[in-house]
């Protein structure tokens, strides 16, 4: 099993030289404790709270817990022991040196909320997703997308050239380490168990559930809606929960990172915006083994390809920007005529347009639904149409037409 070279390894180290506690979240099995192990020098200890004896410690006696284990410490699974963190902080007023404490977690919502409480200005805190396209196929650095040509040409060197077909292969296999390390050979074997873990282990901390099974079928009426506008009602009546049950565990796959939400880019000059947003999730083989499409080519062909590349387009972009430690202010646009711009990146005081087509040859008039950000109180900058163009190419001098395996 070959380990997988990771873009955030370098933050982790270059935080670790400033800040006394780094905390990285982000769904299970995405590799935080396989990278920060990786990374670990030899005199720091390792500790699991996935141990029941460790775990009972910590939560009731945490300063002991603290004094019995030397540092520098990796604490994995730190979510269960929440109790920990006002005693990391004490210990990091006491002058505690820079990277002392590495702390893992799969629950990043609640793990935010107990560090920013607890260890505000103390603590760097980095999002860890699945792998993106480039930590696979790809070599050397990935900086976060942005729409200048240089930055496009760079990404030319780093990535590896996809056609259609490769993409859905990509797609279809998904960004899972454990899939894509080669440590799992069965597809259906390891999403199905992947399921059933995070059924057991992270939704019943959450909510009571009578029927674990009606949460798998919940889980998978929402990858059939991967990539539209969010329908709580619609998701709801499949299954047979009422909407505010759909709600809450529309909650739950949010906070445990499974999926994430587009909203609807409106300022004060653009009031016929809807406010519905878009659904997402952050690895679209899992969408694919939910939806029980058996190959790339039956997925390639299959009724949800546009639904599908879009959301592995969103997702990949969101991936340069958490790979590098920053946030991505990243929208959809749709107004009451349903003029719909599929993406929207707010820079440096700019709108960026993005459009997703599934084509080799996107036409230039794909580019007028950009003008409708030209009412916003925001400027326009450049804009670009994410396709299966093998190779990066213009519209004019504002407008790209980049090849999806360069995100």
């Amino acid at each position: 099993m070959a380990y997988i070279k990771r873009d955030i390894e370098e933050k982790i180290l270059a935080l670790s030289k400033e800040y006394s506690c780094i905390l990285v979240t982000g769904p299970r099995q995405v590799g935080k404790t396989t990278v920060l192990r990786q990374l670990m020098t030899d005199d720091r200890e390792y500790v699991t709270l996935d141990d029941m004896d460790e775990r009972s410690l910590a939560k009731r006696d945490p300063a002991m817990f603290l004094q019995l284990h030397s540092t520098p410490i990796m604490i994995d699974e730190v979510q269960y022991a929440p109790e920990l963190f006002s005693y990391i902080k004490m210990e990091i007023d006491k002058g505690a040196a820079p990277g002392t404490y590495w702390l893992t977690g799969s629950q990043a919502f609640k793990l935010m909320e107990l560090a920013q409480e607890s260890l505000a200005g103390r603590v760097a805190i980095l999002h860890m997703s699945s792998l993106s396209q480039h930590e696979i196929y790809g070599s050397g650095k990935c900086a976060p997308f942005i729409l200048e040509l240089a930055a496009l040409k760079e990404r030319e060197k780093t990535n590896t050239p996809a056609d259609i077909a490769e993409i859905y292969d990509r797609i279809w296999k998904g960004s899972m380490p454990g899939l894509a390390s080669g440590k799992f050979s069965d597809r259906d074997v390891f999403y199905s168990s992947y399921l059933q873990t995070y059924i057991d282990r992270d939704v019943k901390e959450q909510v009571q559930l009578a029927d674990p099974l009606l949460f798998r079928d919940f889980v998978r009426a929402a990858a059939c809606r991967a990539g539209q506008m969010l329908n709580v009602h619609d998701i709801a009546q499949d299954v047979g929960v009422s909407d505010d049950t759909a709600k809450r565990w529309l909650q739950v796959l949010e906070k445990s990172d499974v999926i994430f939400f587009l909203r609807p880019y409106s300022n004060n000059l653009l009031k016929r915006t809807v406010k519905t947003p878009k659904m997402y999730f952050f690895d679209t083989g899992l969408v694919a083994y939910l939806t029980r499409y058996s190959s790339p080519e039956i997925l390639a062909n299959g009724a949800i390809n546009g639904a599908i590349l879009e959301n592995f387009v969103v997702s990949e972009l969101l991936k340069s920007y958490h790979n590098n430690a920053k946030e991505c202010l990243l929208w959809y646009y749709r107004d009451s005529n349903s003029n719909e711009i599929d993406m929207v990146i707010e820079s440096d005081g700019m709108l960026h347009p993005l459009e997703i087509k599934r084509s080799v040859n996107p036409g230039s008039e794909l580019i007028s639904a950009f003008n409708h950000l030209d009412k916003a109180s925001v400027p326009r900058g450049n804009g670009a149409i994410l396709c299966m163009r093998p190779k990066l190419s213009a519209i004019n001098s504002e407008n790209y037409i980049v090849p999806i395996w360069m995100i």
